[in-house]
């Protein structure tokens, strides 16, 4: 997904707009929010790409690098034969947790709907 991209000063009305902007920007893309919600725990490479069925190594790793570039992943590199890396998330990427918690209360609450209009 592109990224949007603001130039000069951004008028007051269009602030909050664009916070939310900047948040989409963060988590855009097909696999992130998938990726933050398994880096629930430190995870490495291969332990991510089986629990992500469908995605390939490429896109797993633009995408962490996206999320760790972001500030929502930290990558831990260890000096080892054979190496070894681990993802988690940083305390911002915690501090995303609540939100994703919330998204699946509320496709639980309106899954029945299926957006219909059945909650009118």
């Amino acid at each position: 997904m592109a990224r949007a991209n603001f130039k000069g000063e951004i008028p007051e009305e269009k602030r909050e707009l664009c916070l939310v902007s900047d948040a989409l920007n963060v988590i855009a893309g097909k696999w992130k929010l998938i990726i933050l919600w398994q880096l629930k725990e430190t995870r490495r490479f291969g332990e991510l790409q089986r629990l992500l069925p469908g995605i390939s190594k490429s896109i797993l790793t633009s995408q962490l690098r996206e999320l760790e570039r972001d500030g929502m992943v930290h990558r831990e590199v260890y000096h080892e034969v054979p190496p070894k890396v681990e993802y988690s998330l940083t305390g911002m990427g915690r501090g995303f947790l609540p939100i994703l918690d919330s998204m699946g209360e509320w496709r639980k609450k309106h899954a029945a709907g299926k957006g219909g209009d059945a909650d009118r």
